[in-house]
């Protein structure tokens, strides 16, 4: 599990100044297909509003900064 946190950690820093712009939906498909790549299972993607995240891990932003980006290990 922690390797799988690392990687994440690593692709939301890696891409958040780029990420910011970009659509939700392209974004949360990229970093799905990277996770996947890497082996990672049982997690889920999500883009929620800024005051929506709740418990989730925030690894990125999208849509101009209007959406937070996050995952959650099922």
């Amino acid at each position: 599990m922690l390797k799988t946190l690392t990687t994440v950690a690593l692709f939301a820093a890696a891409s958040v100044a780029h990420a910011a712009a970009k659509p939700c939906d392209e974004l949360k498909s990229e970093i799905a297909a990277k996770l996947d790549e890497k082996g990672v299972k049982n997690y889920e993607l999500a883009a929620v509003e800024n005051d929506k995240v709740g418990d989730a891990k925030v690894i990125g932003s999208c849509d101009g900064g209007t959406k937070k980006l996050t995952y959650v290990r099922k």
